[in-house]
């Protein structure tokens, strides 16, 4: 079977067993705190596991995309070692919430062990057809820390089904499955397989190379049974409701179904392996380096072209910095075990997007966004790596005997982004060794460092009073009488000791969408102010943070929205769209949102163009929202919205977010958008906008910032003030604009008068250093530092190259701070004895901190580091002697 077969013939089994087919939720994760990527097929279904939500359906079958680089579940160094690791994979899933004796919806009741187990021994024997003889099953034998029997349910199923020598006793660590440190958990089965020959098969048994990490003997279907609740302090507890969850890879499927012995050698990634072989001249199956080199790279830019299509973009913090690393990691890959030293990754989407994209539209609607940043990103590593090999040859040369300094290479890594496994690669080609006690010394700060600046301790929800959501009245209220409906405390290091507090409803409006949560203040019957320092969603509940506890958390408190803040944030937001749709006007359609953030300060709005904007552009765009808020265009609100619907008349859904069947839609005369945040009743509220700044955030990414309101009459008082001060400075002039063209004019003479007075002095220079040169080996060498600038220099050099034989000259010089090194070698010098000018720069460089190149026969080099000039001169003879 084909790959895309099997995902269909796996999601059309579980509809015929009244599943609902969602979609895959996108693996960046925006409402859940504790995780940066869904890691789990499991992550969107959370807060009904939770208990935070009503499901709207008993039962659901999905493919995930997953992504497993951070946290508990991290994957990445063993992806490429092995034949079935990976970063991003699909997790095929069914799902049942709720008991099975629970109330239905639509007609259909949920499930829980039995179903589970037979159906999944259905699929894989009846319907796939996997020979029995190669599966193995697990069941949770118990627990003594957790005061947990054995899964005799379970085990009594399995029984039934297969002979006993196939079940095999999980401990915990293998069969018992939790969501994290606290939450939802519960005893598992696993099914595995033996794809092993017969001949490996006869010598040792299946069942003693299970959870052994044998690369044939894998596990293929968890099973988890969700019936605990794992509270703050270890313990376990019931959950009112028991759920299904189940997990299995779909890469492994397709390894088994197609009778490989590795996921890659199934048609999942076949063409991306053989694309690879084509753009980097490489063959695959022929060497093992070569081989990890391009399962690194086929798996690589699957998670990284995903993490994109879903709105991640690398950068160099949190989940940016994450898909970054995972990126450089296959371009070192390319670069060290490939011999590829240009860009070649963004290549393969095609391949990628042609393979996967009616699974997963998005990579077709986002192709080219993803080629334009993955070029930029391989293009600006490849120049990271020739600077670390430069730094590298420094550390190298200041290295007393054959073991370099870790805290050293710990800096090349961590400044520099320069891999340590290449560092080490280049150390032993070169006879050197690296101190790795010593790195990885440094590498354990760092992690500590970071740990203890996250790291937040949570305290078990105390429940005050049942909930189900947090109904926001944000759009129509800015106060609201509540009660508190949950109350958990929380320490981190950043921010402190603070509570997270949960109410009846609310009129605060939780971080999302791009716009910033509300503040405002929590007031008691006994008129003490608490106040709101910021609002978040997480897994659909809306939590609010203070510092303190009203003293009595059971009345009837007061809570007011900092309005002020929360009418400059709407004013942002609406603006926001008008940008939005100004931008489509006069760029064109493919302009999509690609991000935002708008607060009480400002906004930010990051958009697909292929282009700088020019003034003409920015001041239409500016002039026509300017206009739309003339308008005074009155604000159409439509909540609770069929989707589809909202789609059909024309609204915007916005890139990377996960919409719900119901939506809201905001409309500004021509401008529709689906949008969960808060706006202002008319265009007029805004006042003004004006764009402060617009820029590149990455290949086919623009940026602008803008303001609004008052944050506008304080920038034009600004304005203002500085203009004057120009005038001030220009004596008052009446018009400052032709005063300063008038100055920098003057500047221009002036400069020329200087490079004048320069050459002048250069010619005097001439004979000075005619007189110094000296013969070293028949060659006429001089190395000196000198006071005149880069031209000067240069003029100097070809002056007295035309008049000496065998010349050999580096001068040097310190200019504003930084230095220059020049180095002009006579051409029958180059031709005679190899001589190369870029090459002597590119050595010397090191001293300075810098690097430079040109012609054999001349060449410069630029560095910040003045201070080593005269370490450089004194080395310039030994390249003659």
């Amino acid at each position: 079977m084909k790959s895309k077969e099997i995902r269909s013939t796996y999601l059309e089994f579980f509809k015929s067993k009244s599943h609902v087919l969602v979609p895959s939720a996108p693996m960046v994760i925006k409402d859940d705190p504790s995780l940066m990527f869904t890691n789990a097929g499991m992550n969107q279904f959370k807060e009904y596991f939770l208990g935070n939500t009503t499901p709207k359906f008993s039962r659901a079958t999905d493919t995930q995309k997953c992504l497993r680089v951070s946290g508990k579940h991290n994957d990445l160094e063993e992806v490429g070692m092995d034949t079935y690791h990976h970063t991003m994979f699909e997790m095929l899933g069914n799902w049942s919430f709720g008991n099975p004796e629970g109330k239905q919806i639509n007609g259909v009741g949920g499930y829980f062990k039995k179903e589970a187990i037979h159906w999944a021994w259905e699929l894989l024997t009846e319907v796939f057809k996997i020979d029995k003889s190669i599966l193995y099953v697990s069941v949770f034998e118990g627990s003594e820390d957790d005061k947990l029997e054995m899964d005799s349910e379970a085990l009594d199923l399995w029984k039934a089904i297969v002979p006993e020598d196939r079940i095999i006793y999980g401990n915990k660590k293998d069969n018992f499955w939790e969501m994290g440190d606290q939450g939802p958990c519960g005893p598992s089965s696993e099914i595995h397989v033996d794809i092993r020959s017969d001949a490996e098969k006869a010598r040792v048994p299946g069942r003693d190379l299970v959870n052994a990490d044998h690369p044939q003997v894998v596990e293929i279907w968890n099973l988890v049974f969700i019936e605990f609740n794992r509270k703050a302090d270890a313990s376990l507890e019931k959950l009112p409701a028991r759920h299904v969850d189940t997990g299995m890879g779909f890469e492994r499927l397709c390894m088994v179904l197609q009778n490989k012995k590795s996921n890659y050698d199934t048609d999942v990634f076949t063409p991306l392996i053989q694309q690879i072989e084509k753009v980097t001249n490489s063959q695959y199956g022929k060497n093992d380096k070569t081989d990890i080199a391009i399962r690194v790279i086929a798996d690589h830019v699957r998670a990284v072209t995903f993490s994109i299509a879903d709105g991640q973009l690398p950068s160099n913090t949190g989940a940016g910095y994450v898909i970054r690393r995972i990126l450089r990691r296959a371009i070192r890959y390319g670069f060290t075990f490939l011999d590829t030293k240009e860009p070649f990754i963004y290549k393969l989407i095609e391949t990628l997007s042609s393979q996967m994209g009616e699974a997963f539209p998005e990579l077709m609607s986002q192709k080219t966004l993803c080629e334009n940043v993955i070029r930029e990103e391989e293009q600006s590593f490849l120049r990271t790596l020739d600077l670390g090999l430069v730094l590298l040859d420094n550390i190298i040369e200041v290295t007393p005997g054959k073991t370099v300094s870790g805290k050293k290479a710990f800096e090349l890594y961590d400044t520099f982004g320069f891999p340590i496994d290449l560092t080490a690669l280049i150390l032993r080609e070169r006879g050197y060794y690296l101190d790795e006690k010593e790195f990885n010394a440094e590498l354990q700060k760092q992690k500590v460092r970071s740990r203890a600046a996250s790291v937040v301790i949570s305290g078990d929800w105390q429940i005050l009073g049942k909930e189900e959501g947090v109904p926001f009245i944000g759009y129509d209220a800015m106060e609201a009488d509540v009660k508190i409906t949950r109350i958990r405390k929380v320490e981190s290091k950043k921010e402190g000791e603070l509570y997270q507090l949960v109410f009846n409803k609310t009129p605060f409006y939780p971080e999302g969408g791009g716009q910033v949560g509300d503040k405002g203040s929590l007031i008691a019957p006994d008129e003490k102010i608490i106040k709101i320092l910021d609002t978040r969603k997480e897994n659909n509940l809306i939590i609010h943070f203070t510092k303190k506890l009203p003293s009595d958390t059971s009345a009837i408190l007061k809570t007011q929205v900092n309005k002020t803040k929360r009418l400059q944030t709407q004013a942002n937001h609406s603006a926001t769209h008008l940008l939005h749709q100004a931008l489509r006007i006069f760029l064109g359609d493919h302009v999509e949102q690609k991000g935002s953030m708008v607060s009480s300060d400002h906004l930010r709005f990051d958009f697909s163009h292929f282009s700088k904007l020019s003034s003409e552009e920015l001041k239409q765009v500016e002039d026509f929202v300017n206009d739309k808020i003339r308008e005074q265009l009155p604000l159409i609100e439509q909540r609770n919205m069929a989707f589809q619907e909202a789609l059909d008349q024309g609204a915007i859904a916005l890139f990377g977010e996960k919409y719900g069947d119901s939506v809201r839609a905001i409309k500004f005369g021509d401008s529709m958008e689906l949008c969960g945040g808060t706006h202002v009743q008319n265009t007029g509220d805004i006042w003004f906008f004006k764009i402060i700044s617009e820029g590149a955030v990455a290949a086919g990414i623009r940026r602008i910032e803008a303001i609004t309101g008052d944050a506008v009459k304080e920038h034009f008082t600004e304005q203002t003030e500085t203009l004057n001060k120009i005038k001030a400075e220009l004596k008052n002039a009446s018009e400052p604009v032709k005063a300063i063209s008038s100055l920098q004019n003057e500047n221009v003479n002036l400069k020329k008068q200087v490079e004048s007075l320069m050459r002048d002095k250069a010619k005097n220079l001439k004979a000075e250093l005619q007189e110094e040169l000296t013969e070293v080996n028949g060659i006429s060498f001089l190395a000196k530092k000198v006071d005149i600038d880069a031209g000067g220099i240069k003029d100097l050099a070809f002056q007295l190259g035309e008049k000496t034989n065998n010349l050999f000259l580096l001068l040097a010089s310190e200019q504003d701070g930084k230095a220059v090194l020049s180095c002009y070698i006579s051409k029958e010098l180059v031709v005679e004895k190899g001589l190369n000018a870029g090459k002597v720069v590119k050595d010397l460089g090191k001293y300075i901190q810098g690097g430079g190149g040109g012609q054999p026969f001349f060449a410069t080099a630029g560095g910040k580091n003045p201070s080593g000039i005269q370490d450089a001169l004194d080395k310039a003879k030994s390249f003659i002697e």
